[in-house]
């Protein structure tokens, strides 16, 4: 992927960078993989907002991603990459021999025409989805399971990979994109190579129109409403809280930078080496 610049001609242009669409060779997406997408506003059930800052943008359609790779041993070839409105990465469109079609992630470097598979028998080669036991120690992979059968949840945004680092009876030890080194069972599988569309995380929307596009609404800082509004808000001026040196709070009044994962959390043993760990 490559980032195309603007000439300054207006100021959402100047400092706009913008994906060059280059990877992409299919304008539409298949119809039959693909689902309503009903949107909230970020409200529930009874109305009320749970996730602020969402609302508006451009009507999506879902693409079904196959995440679990169930066709084992049957190899399918690679008919058309596609942009995703529905996430950061790009995603490839493979046929069966039986013509039967579904959407993969599309890693880094995956050209039409090449052939992907599924299954123990797979050669750990670019696109295939392989049991960790089965994949070279060192290789990047992504959309990997944490728990066989589940699917893959991990390593799943634009250019994000993890590598296989070791293995220890059965479990493999995966070093995760945030650093952390984690316990994976053997029998989980892992797709080889690198989340494509590299390039995502140097994108400039260039205006706040085209996050509007996104379905983002505006974020406004707390430190700058009333009391009444926000725990940081009030005072006379910039200040933290009524002018008090206070710390930082969410809107419901819960100090901000503490750590939020359970210390007796079932799957602590798992981890090997924290991503905060001193490299």
């Amino acid at each position: 992927m490559a980032l195309k610049t603007f000439k300054p001609n207006t100021p959402s242009n100047r400092y706009k960078q913008w994906s060059t669409f280059d990877e992409v060779t299919k304008d539409s997406p298949e119809k039959s993989l693909t689902v309503a997408l009903r949107r909230s506003g970020g409200r529930n059930n009874t109305g009320r907002i749970t996730c602020r800052h969402m609302g508006g943008g451009h009507d999506r359609r879902y693409r079904l991603i196959d995440f679990k790779r169930q066709r084992h041993d049957e190899a399918a070839k690679v008919i058309g990459i596609e942009y995703d409105p529905n996430r950061s990465a790009r995603i490839a469109l493979i046929e069966y021999k039986d013509g039967q079609r579904s959407y993969i992630l599309a890693p880094n470097n995956l050209a039409v025409g090449a052939s992907v598979m599924s299954g123990e028998k797979a050669a750990p080669d670019l696109g295939n989805a392989l049991p960790l036991r089965k994949i070279p120690l060192g290789t990047a992979i992504h959309n990997i399971e944490i728990r066989k059968g589940r699917g893959g949840q991990v390593a799943r945004a634009a250019g994000q990979e993890a590598i296989l680092s070791n293995r220890e009876g059965t479990y493999a030890l995966v070093r995760m994109p945030s650093g952390e080194i984690r316990k994976i069972h053997a029998d989980c599988y892992a797709t080889v190579g690198k989340v494509g569309n590299t390039d995502h995380m140097n994108i400039q929307s260039g205006k706040a129109g085209r996050t509007r596009w996104l379905g983002v609404r505006p974020t406004v800082r707390g430190m700058t409403m009333n009391p009444i509004d926000h725990p940081n808000g009030g005072g006379e001026g910039r200040s933290k809280s009524g002018g008090g040196r206070q710390h930082l709070k969410s809107p419901w009044g819960h100090v901000k930078g503490q750590k939020t994962r359970n210390p007796k959390k079932a799957t602590n043993k798992l981890i090997v080496q924290g991503r905060n760990a001193k490299k």
